[in-house]
């Protein structure tokens, strides 16, 4: 039952936008406060009440997960929709590779040019070598050639100059899905980065 309760549970805002995950446990307790509504497969919500009444008319379909009560065996719902809220959280910016590409458009940041994500690398503007840090502000995209180019110097000892200063982004991503996520969360989602791209890098 354990396992059970502390399964994924996709939350969305009023306007169907995915906020966040939260475990199967408080996705019951919010549903049974009133503070939000099942989602099942045909887009149909339901509140704490009328999704018990919908597990108990409805056979297990096959992969569905649901929990032994008392009276019943009660759905695990993998989607809900709070009912009153509807802005986006606001959370530190993920220093990870993929907003880096984002942050600088994909383009490298010494000769300009935009590139693939996979002819692209994160060059250190000052080498670690040298003491650099491995932070927003001092971690820019670099194609292959520029980045051989400079090596372990800085730009201006390599010839190179930044198309502009480094900073830390004011934006704060999209929501990012798990590696791992189930079948109904995904008319929600739009998967497009693997779990490389969104690892946070390590100072």
């Amino acid at each position: 039952m354990e396992a059970i309760l502390s399964s994924d549970v996709l939350v969305l805002n009023r306007l169907y936008q995915p906020i966040h995950i939260t475990s199967a446990r408080r996705a019951f307790v919010q549903l049974y406060e009133g503070v939000a509504r099942a989602i099942d497969h045909d887009w149909r919500t339901f509140d704490f009440d009328s999704w018990s009444a919908l597990s108990e008319a409805t056979r297990a379909q096959e992969g569905e997960t649901r929990l032994g009560t008392t009276r019943s065996r009660l759905k695990v719902p993998r989607v809900i929709v709070l009912v009153g809220y509807e802005m986006l959280p606001k959370s530190r910016v993920r220093f990870s590779r993929a907003n880096i590409y984002a942050r600088d458009g994909s383009r490298c940041q010494y000769c300009g040019r935009k590139f693939p994500r996979s002819e692209l690398n994160l060059d250190h503007v000052v080498p670690r070598s040298r003491g650099g840090l491995t932070t927003w502000e001092n971690v820019v995209c670099s194609c292959i050639k520029c980045n051989l180019k400079k090596g372990g110097r800085t730009p201006e000892e390599a010839g190179l100059r930044l198309m502009k200063k480094p900073v830390r982004p004011r934006w704060t991503p999209a929501f990012r899905a798990p590696a791992r996520f189930y079948e109904e969360w995904r008319p929600f989602l739009t998967v497009a980065d693997m779990a490389y791209w969104n690892t946070e890098l390590l100072p």
